[in-house]
């Protein structure tokens, strides 16, 4: 299988590929902005003698074209799976809010998950029934409660819900699945930095031992759904 996951150098991202990694049949494109951390990441799987293949790709999605991922997409010629995972936060009250923190938090959550998806999807679906796997957040998930200072962040997970249930539609055709999760509280930095103090109830590690399932299975028995995946609130 060849996997692409964006935010992989750290929290859910990281464990995914690390998990991924244990099968020697995988190859894992692991993005991030942060090539230290993307080492560590490729460090943890040789130390573990994970046999599969994880091709660390320094990639900003803020700034940077997908074009410059062309030269190892030409190796892999195939995806089969792409998690987009990759996502940042901006705690603030809505008045305290600016143009540019809404702006920013739309460039990384929302329209750098666009541009991967617009360069991988036409490799997708050509061996195996493909599946594209949007993480969003219980916050973006309508009805659910929501919190001070995350009107922004909350927002903009919404729109990849909505974003997830357009493309089920326009990639029919094209043996794609697509799929959304709405995470609850896991132990990630981002989640401690939204609620200071509070004890999340899942691991990094048990919700990647999910993810992977999930993105190997789910397309199987679903197609544009909205997952909420959380025990607790937060």
């Amino acid at each position: 299988m060849h996997i692409l996951i964006t935010g992989a150098s750290s929290g859910i991202g990281y464990e995914t590929a690390l998990k991924f990694s244990q099968n020697q049949q995988n190859t894992i494109l692991a993005l991030s902005r942060n090539k230290e951390k993307l080492d560590k990441l490729v460090e943890a799987a040789v130390t573990a003698r994970y046999s599969g293949r994880i091709i660390p790709v320094v990639f900003d999605m803020d700034a940077d074209d997908p074009s410059l991922l062309n030269m190892i997409l030409e190796k892999v010629q195939n995806i089969d799976i792409l998690i987009n995972n990759a996502g940042m936060l901006i705690k603030k009250s809505f008045f305290d809010l600016t143009d540019d923190d809404w702006i920013k938090l739309l460039k990384v959550n929302l329209l750098g998950h666009v541009k991967i998806i617009r360069k991988i999807a036409p490799l997708m679906g050509k061996v195996n029934r493909g599946h594209i796997v949007n993480i969003s957040s219980m916050g973006g998930f309508q009805g659910s409660m929501k919190f001070d200072g995350m009107s922004a962040y909350s927002a903009i997970k919404a729109s990849m819900a909505n974003l997830t249930e357009s493309l089920a539609v326009e990639f029919k055709e094209r043996n794609i699945s697509v799929n959304c999760l709405a995470l609850g509280s896991v132990d990630t930095e981002m989640f401690r930095t939204a609620f200071p103090g509070y004890d999340a109830t899942t691991t990094p590690t048990a919700m990647a031992e999910f993810l992977v399932d999930f993105s190997l299975k789910g397309q199987l028995y679903f197609n544009g759904k909205i997952l909420p995946m959380a025990v607790s609130t937060p």
